[in-house]
């Protein structure tokens, strides 16, 4: 077995953050839920990878936006053709990018914001 990391926050938008997520980023829906003891909820990643995400929406409570624009996901993309697709899939799909908080992420990047008002880098470098 190896280590699983689920990133999961609330929404108050699942179905435009799912479109984001799914169309946007090429991500792929893996399991959802409806009324699970007041919560609906969306993961998406891809399969067999060590990562995915989760959001939920508790029904009645509101889960509110971001507290500010330097809360990101960072996926470092190092093949440049791999990571001009993704823009351009971002970009097809109506999101275009914003200027990133912290300037180090323009530099090799491109930063989208989702309906909630996080923010994932597309990195065109290698983590190490």
């Amino acid at each position: 077995m190896f280590p699983h990391l689920r990133v999961a926050r609330p929404t108050d938008r699942m179905d435009e953050i799912v479109k984001f997520y799914r169309d946007g980023l090429g991500l792929d829906v893996l399991a959802s839920f409806q009324d699970h003891e007041g919560f609906d909820g969306v993961m998406l990643g891809k399969a067999g990878a060590a990562y995915h995400f989760e959001f939920t929406h508790a029904h009645g409570h509101d889960a509110g936006r971001a507290p500010t624009q330097d809360n990101l996901i960072v996926f470092y993309l190092p093949d440049e053709a791999e990571w001009r697709a993704g823009v351009e899939r971002m970009t097809a799909h109506g999101y275009e990018p914003v200027a990133a908080f912290n300037p180090y992420w323009d530099a090799r990047g491109k930063t989208f914001e989702d309906a909630d008002g996080y923010r994932v880098v597309l990195q065109n470098a290698a983590w190490v």
